[in-house]
């Protein structure tokens, strides 16, 4: 779920798609998976994980068969910085994340 660009990308790769979406048709979909206890793999756009609804945090802490990544926006990857960051430097120590050239 993304921009167009970003779901052509995961279309050709044969997921089920939807483009343009917005944070109302993420939870709207959540909450489908949810109630159907289905299992998924849910490739989100950063720009649609910033202000997680009521759905979205209970498939990402009480459903073990929904699984939710963020993906990068295309045209900026390199100011992408994931949530999951913060926790492993808490755990880790900030030094594990310096990049290696």
């Amino acid at each position: 779920m993304g921009s167009q660009a970003l779901a052509e990308g995961f279309a050709l790769l044969g997921f089920e798609i939807f483009q343009d979406s917005t944070v109302e048709m993420v939870e709207n979909e959540l909450s489908k998976l949810l109630k159907s206890k289905e299992r998924a793999l849910v490739c989100l756009e950063n720009t649609l994980t910033q202000q997680p609804g009521p759905f979205f945090l209970r498939a990402r802490t009480e459903s073990a068969g929904i699984i939710i990544t963020e993906i990068p926006p295309l045209s900026t990857p390199e100011t992408y910085r994931p949530s999951v960051e913060d926790l492993v430097a808490r755990v880790l120590g900030s030094s594990v994340l310096d990049k290696q050239i």
